[in-house]
């Protein structure tokens, strides 16, 4: 793997460049196939760009090409940040790639201000608000003014959920022609589609499926499970998730071996073939007060017919119809959450699979992720073609 800026150059479709950039590339390799193999179906050559981890390698096999980014997700540090900024800068320089689509906060601040010295066309997409407008005094007051600079540029800024939209108009971080809703990021239906359960041991199952950041509601996710664990001793509580995320939020590994040795949860570790636990799983559970875009958790859970309890949060609560596809909990409750939970334990198993029933549909209907690359394909060969014109 090359590293510093160097490039890995692969094979790839002739034509124009459009760049794929995110904070990961687990983030790429996981969500955005789909949108990358329509865009070099379309005859396009796509680069992956995003700090390395684990997953280059992989990545390296459905793109073009694979340009490292230097980039800190957790730093604050204006000098280091600026430093960031003017690589990318330099980077564009270079490379001029005809289009970005960018993810993630930092990486769409950035790249739109730097494809902006060099009139390159950007397409944002704002998956949920995250710790920035969560956070009170200067980090919310900075990324605000960034956001408002930054974002004056993008030819398109897709929002996963109408409430984050509205707050973006509301405040002037972007304009009406600009903001477009999307279906979150849309889940594979043929890969997330119902199955037999697995196992036939009887168990009731909970799955939450989440980075271990405290703003999952992971806590309350353990709370909850400890206020029902007196009562419905067999019922399982799983937790499936990174360990040492790069957050100053993130749940530290021995706190989560000392809720396994409790007996509270069974942690499953990391896992990229989540519709295998999917399977064995009765009711998906995020009681997330993150600012969501679409939770991808509730979306593939429902996709394989499962009902879902998240929170009347923005983001979550749009991926869940309440009392027909799930339950919605307070934020940072344990007690609703364990309510909800009970409720779902007490209804008949038909009942249950009801509700399932009609998440699967839903998701059918409204999340299919053919509708989200649909659109991206729509809006990326629009600005290329005005380009040419």
């Amino acid at each position: 793997m090359a590293r510093g800026g160097a490039l890995i150059m692969m094979n790839g479709a002739p034509g124009k460049e459009v760049w794929v950039a995110i904070n990961t590339t687990w983030n790429i390799f996981n969500f955005r196939r789909s949108l990358i193999a329509a865009l070099r179906e379309a005859g396009f050559r796509v680069v992956a760009y995003a700090p390395p981890d684990d997953y280059v390698g992989r990545v390296e096999t459905i793109c073009s090409r694979y340009i490292p980014m230097q980039l800190d997700n957790a730093s604050t540090h204006p000098l280091r940040e600026l430093t960031t900024l003017w690589r990318m800068v330099r980077l564009l320089r270079l490379e001029k790639p005809a289009l970005l689509l960018t993810y993630t906060p930092k990486v769409n601040i950035y790249l739109a201000l730097a494809a902006r010295v060099w009139g390159i066309p950007v397409v944002a997409n704002v998956s949920g608000l995250g710790f920035g407008f969560a956070a009170d005094g200067g980090v919310k007051r900075i990324m605000l003014a960034l956001y408002r600079i930054a974002f004056l540029s993008p030819k398109r800024i897709f929002f996963q959920n109408a409430e984050d939209r509205a707050t973006f108009l509301d405040a002037e971080l972007a304009k009406e022609a600009q903001a477009a809703l999307l279906p979150g990021s849309g889940v594979d239906v043929s890969r997330f589609s119902p199955r037999p359960k697995v196992r036939d041991d009887g168990t009731f199952v909970f799955l939450m499926v989440s980075r271990l950041i405290w703003e999952k509601g992971v806590g309350e996710y353990v709370a909850a499970a400890r206020l029902l664990k007196a009562d419905f001793p067999s019922v399982s509580f799983r937790l499936l998730g990174f360990l040492d995320v790069l957050s100053p939020s993130a749940i530290s590994r021995g706190e989560v071996e000392a809720w396994v040795l409790e007996g509270v949860i069974e942690y499953l570790g990391h896992s990229d073939d989540t519709a295998t636990a999917y399977a064995e799983t009765d009711c998906v559970v995020l009681p997330s007060y993150y600012r969501e875009g679409v939770p991808r958790t509730l979306l593939e859970g429902a996709s394989m017919g499962l009902p879902a309890i998240t929170t009347d949060m923005p983001g979550c609560r749009q991926a869940v119809a309440n009392g027909e596809t799930g339950l919605l909990c307070k934020a940072r409750d344990a007690t609703s959450l364990a309510e909800a939970m009970r409720r779902i334990l007490l209804m008949t198993d038909d009942e249950r699979t009801a509700m399932g029933t009609k998440a699967r549909a839903r998701i059918v209907r409204e999340f299919d992720e053919k509708i989200v690359v649909a659109r991206y394909m729509e809006v990326v060969k629009g600005i290329l073609g005005e380009a040419q014109r």
